[in-house]
């Protein structure tokens, strides 16, 4: 019954709660046959990301080595050249990426800098690869110039629950993170947006962030989920860890909540044994980071990702990398319409 039913967004916390005390096998049974409903069980989404800009990022997550806040080992760098960022993407996509990320330390992009990765976008694009970014809050115009430019995916994450998030951000307000999500939405662009456990949150916290994700309509496309990475010089570099079945819960809820959602396995996993990370993909995981770094985080080598997916037998999923340019435009023109039919219809009600 739940493998068939058809995707959600008024979970309530009664429902998530009860779904994560159940029995490790029955809720992973459970997963599975969500999973086995709507994709290929051993087929995993692969991506790569690329910081294209970091470090000196005036926010203060207390995650985040990133942050102007905090003395970490982090050297800033300016925003990438162009070139530099397709040849990255070229080599990701000879190692197996169907899609490529490209993430600034930004609380969100001048106009000067949103010229330079409107042609990142394109240029990445044009190598046949999904394309993804994360910049920040972007507003309504910033959101529609990344959308004709050819963008995918924006990731913005929730990263936590709304009760706990201001034990973690001050300088940005949840409601900064949804209004975010919900203009890139409007602009056409898929949406990439889940969370990182292991902070210090408590369980119901981890309900409470998946419920947040299960509200937004349509739900996220993919949805990230992170295991924290303690960096040094960030206030959460001795954090308690995590305990891996708690995690690997989470991702099976997410899979149920979710049902046609990419979960991601995302940052954390370099420190993930090989048996951890078999069973985040049999609670129904089906996305993965390629490479050596997640922006300034370490990362399992793409090798060490091969040899993983020919001893449980996984393969790259594949499938079409990206809209014709003829096909975006016919999607965003009937997206304008729609919205202009929707403002005439509100007039003639007034």
């Amino acid at each position: 019954m739940i493998a068939t039913a058809a995707p959600r967004n008024d979970w309530t916390l009664e429902e998530i709660n009860a779904l994560f005390a159940l029995p490790f096998n029955d809720l992973l049974f459970q997963a599975q046959q969500v999973h086995r409903a709507h994709f290929d069980p051993n087929a995993v989404q692969v991506s790569t990301l690329l910081s294209i800009k970091t470090g000196a990022c005036p926010e203060d997550c207390k995650y985040c080595p990133q942050s102007g806040h905090y003395t970490t080992q982090l050297e800033k760098e300016k925003l990438l050249e162009i070139e530099k960022v397709v040849e990255q993407a070229q080599a990701a996509k000879q190692a197996g990426a169907s899609r490529f990320c490209m993430g600034a330390a930004w609380r969100s992009p001048r106009d000067k800098d949103l010229l330079v990765v409107e042609e990142m976008v394109r240029q990445v694009k044009a190598l046949g690869l999904e394309t993804c970014m994360t910049l920040g809050m972007v507003n309504d115009q910033q959101a529609t110039r990344l959308a004709t430019a050819g963008l995918d995916y924006y990731n913005h994450n929730l990263d936590t629950s709304p009760d706990y998030y201001g034990e973690i951000i001050t300088t940005r307000t949840y409601s900064d993170r949804l209004e975010t999500l919900a203009t890139v939405r409007e602009a056409g662009m898929k949406v990439c947006s889940g969370g990182i456990l292991g902070m210090g949150e408590g369980a119901q916290d981890r309900s409470a962030l998946l419920q947040q994700l299960a509200k937004l309509s349509p739900h996220p496309e993919s949805v990230p989920i992170n295991m924290l990475v303690k960096v040094p010089g960030t206030p959460l570099e001795n954090v308690e860890d995590l305990d891996p079945l708690e995690f690997i819960r989470a991702i099976a809820v997410a899979r149920i909540m979710m049902p046609q959602s990419h979960v991601r396995l995302s940052a954390g996993r370099e420190q993930m044994s090989e048996s951890t990370q078999a069973l985040a993909f049999l609670a129904g995981a089906n996305s993965i980071f390629y490479g050596d770094k997640l922006l300034t985080t370490s990362n399992p080598q793409a090798d060490r990702d091969r040899a993983l997916f020919a001893k449980l037998g996984l393969h790259p999923e594949t499938r079409e990398t990206c809209e014709s340019e003829a096909a975006q435009s016919e999607r965003l023109a009937q997206q304008q319409l729609n919205q202009r039919v929707a403002e005439l219809a509100v007039d003639a009600s007034v």
